[in-house]
């Protein structure tokens, strides 16, 4: 990728995620999915001195579905990872990808004045990212 060409997170993210409370069933929360395609559930602050949780799909597959756990008695907030580690709209995709790699995150909240914008994953980065650098030289 050239040095001229920076492209920003803002500009590969995923902007199709669902924002959920803790409180609910994995049941319950699955079946309010508007996006079944996205790659994990943000979990909503109770309040301003919270933070962001994050499910991911992955999650439910580990520790409900392969524990035989059942998904009308797990509430989220017992397997979603508190706080979310997140990445800022405008950061350059280079960084993001290695503070990705650095912390072992497969995905991460885009999160701007406290206010989740998206979801950003390898796929976006790679795809999306790298891909439209290619394309203009």
């Amino acid at each position: 990728m050239s040095e001229t060409s920076i492209v920003r997170v803002r500009d590969v993210m995923s902007e199709q995620f669902d924002l959920v409370d803790g409180m609910l069933t994995v049941k319950d929360a699955l079946l309010a999915m508007r996006y079944p395609d996205a790659k994990a559930l943000i979990i909503n602050k109770r309040n301003d001195d919270d933070e962001f949780g994050i499910v991911l799909i992955a999650d439910i597959a580990k520790q409900v579905l392969a524990a035989d756990r059942s998904p009308e008695r797990v509430n989220l907030y017992e397997i979603m990872a508190k706080p979310v580690l997140s990445v800022a709209p405008d950061m350059n995709i280079r960084y993001c990808a290695r503070m990705m790699q650095r912390f072992g995150l497969s995905l991460a909240p885009v999160i701007e004045n406290g206010k989740v914008l998206g979801l950003v994953s390898y796929h976006d980065l790679v795809v999306r990212g790298m891909l439209s650098v290619i394309k203009l030289t």
